[in-house]
């Protein structure tokens, strides 16, 4: 993301690379692996927002892409029903967060119990501008899904460009 203020660009603040480790503590409170809590203090907005769409993986958006989500759940007139019910979940699911000073952000408790994200190991990697947060156990189908057939995932990807 490219920010920009009244004097200047600020230079986009890339996220971390990878899957990395995670937990709860006893408070609700996801301590972020420090690429992700350095990133999330690299942002002009330190406000986020927590939430679940589906109702099966986290998200943590920077404020700022959550903004454009609602843009585009106002926006979209293919299936506004299908809109309208995503962001339901969202709202349902969601509430806004920042990290605190030992990278660490409360993840509300509506959203932990749905998504039984306590007392288990979760999975943090970057995704299309948020960050996902699957439990082991959705860590786990995802794992397996990927797994399937692999290289002729990736002799389709790279005829469609991949490099």
């Amino acid at each position: 993301m490219v920010f920009e203020t009244s004097q200047n660009v600020i230079p986009p603040v890339e996220p971390p690379r990878g899957r990395f480790p995670a937990r709860l503590d006893d408070k609700g409170r996801l301590k972020l692996p420090v690429p992700f809590a350095q990133y999330f203090n690299a942002l002009p907005e330190k406000k986020l927002f927590v939430t679940s769409l589906d109702g099966v993986t986290a998200q943590i958006y920077p404020i700022a892409a959550w903004r454009d989500n609602e843009k585009f759940f106002l926006n979209y007139t293919e299936d506004p029903e299908a809109a309208a019910d995503v962001l339901f979940t969202a709202n349902d699911l969601g509430a806004e967060a920042e990290v605190d000073g030992q990278g660490r952000l409360t993840v509300n408790t509506e959203l932990r119990r749905t998504l039984e994200m306590e007392d288990t190991p979760l999975h943090v990697y970057a995704f299309r501008g948020r960050v996902e947060v699957l439990t082991e156990a959705q860590y786990q189908v995802r794992k397996r899904r990927a797994g399937t057939t692999p290289t002729e995932k990736v002799t389709k990807l790279e005829r469609a460009g991949l490099k």
